[in-house]
């Protein structure tokens, strides 16, 4: 009797164990994905933001820059994203990714 046990309580840890680490992993990616959604937003609304600038349009969530008749340079809009990265109004990773997109990259 004890000889047909065992296999089924170590059947039973390991198919335990593994449910636990899929549940782990699932939650993990769906928590990565929702913050790539977040970045893509605010890398997004950055753009639009600076889009708006170049036709005359105020920037919904930036201060009150004195707009300009020509769009703005990509030293400007460089010096905007690394203000903004300053300020903690972007992270590390949402830096680098607008940089990037910024530079053609």
């Amino acid at each position: 009797m004890f000889a047909r046990r065992r296999p089924l309580l170590r059947a039973a840890v390991v198919g335990g164990g593994a449910y636990m680490v899929g549940k782990k992993s699932a939650e993990h990616s769906a928590q990565q994905q929702a913050e790539q959604d977040q970045q893509d937003q605010r890398i997004s609304d950055l753009e639009q933001g600076q889009s708006g600038a170049a036709a005359g349009q105020a920037p919904p969530a930036q201060p009150a820059v004195p707009q300009q008749a020509a769009p703005a340079s990509m030293s400007d809009q460089l010096k905007q994203l690394t203000d903004l990265h300053a300020q903690g109004a972007l992270t590390d990773a949402e830096f680098a990714s607008a940089k990037s997109r910024l530079l053609g990259g």
